[in-house]
């Protein structure tokens, strides 16, 4: 079981320098930063939490730039989006990012992707809401033909594009892992489809899910176990976090509130106990 860190990195709270050499001395395995291009300032679209929506949605870092520097000073730690807004790149230049960050990372980059809450958000970048989804799919798929193929090439119904050279190459093999960051009923069928991994919030029904990820792993023909489990939560005793490797989770990705250095390192330090529960499974 790895432990990793969520956080919504602004430019008012730690840095990426103290936060990747605070997690790596501390024996986290990874940190997931969020993405939103902007925030229209019509707010048309809900909050999905409800309420106000809080100004770090629109204050975060890009997530790539951040990651970055996160990884120059780290040698170990895993740098992750969770979750990066696919449909709203075009798929060439963000398979050139990617495999950018996984090449200078040496190979640690989690790619944690989505489609976004936000239609409006959505509609800027030209994509419309109940399309986002499809969108996504023919991004990824295109972008595995770039990170895969020499002169990658990719026709459908979103995207279209005759063979093209993109290098550098990723390091990791046979791309970065593809974790797939959804709840709703249509999730598992995308990770067993084009996903390498799943970054879902623990619920009281993820048990039932992870069994019908299973089930549908079975039908394709894949292995469940090849799908790493990242769960968005925060055990709060040996038990719980034991409950949730059970299931078959091989990470728990922790919450680090929008704070600046030394409010971060006592959050951090606070998660160690959760740390050393990890190491004793």
């Amino acid at each position: 079981m790895h432990v990793g860190i969520s956080t919504f990195p602004t430019a008012y709270s730690i840095t990426p320098v103290d936060l990747g050499s605070a997690l790596q001395a501390r024996d986290f395995d990874s940190v997931w930063v969020v993405e939103h291009t902007h925030i229209p300032a019509s707010r048309r679209t809900p909050y999905p939490m409800g309420g106000d929506l809080p100004s770090i949605y629109w204050e975060s870092y890009e997530p790539f730039t951040y990651l970055a520097q996160v990884a120059a000073v780290t040698s170990r730690l895993k740098v992750a989006t969770g979750v990066c807004l696919v449909p709203e790149h075009h798929p060439i230049t963000l398979a050139k990012r990617a495999a950018s960050l996984d090449s200078l990372s040496g190979g640690r980059f989690l790619f944690g992707v989505g489609a976004g809450w936000n239609a409006e958000e959505l509609e800027n970048h030209g994509i419309a809401y109940a399309q986002r989804w499809a969108v996504l799919r023919e991004h990824i798929l295109a972008m595995r033909a770039c990170w895969t193929q020499k002169a990658g090439e990719y026709h459908g119904e979103f995207v279209d594009f005759d063979p093209v050279w993109v290098e550098p190459k990723p390091v990791s093999r046979p791309h970065p892992p593809i974790y797939i960051g959804a709840q709703s009923k249509w999730a598992l069928p995308r990770i067993v489809e084009y996903g390498n991994g799943w970054l879902p919030i623990g619920t009281p029904d993820l048990p039932d899910r992870i069994r019908e990820l299973k089930d549908l792993c079975d039908a394709a023909g894949r292995d469940v176990s090849e799908i790493d489990i990242s769960v968005l939560a925060v055990p709060d005793s040996p038990q719980a976090l034991k409950q949730l490797a059970d299931m078959g989770a091989q990470r728990v990705v922790l919450s680090l509130p929008t704070l600046p250095r030394d409010e971060s390192m006592a959050v951090l330090d606070s998660y160690a106990r959760i740390v050393e529960w990890a190491g004793a499974l």
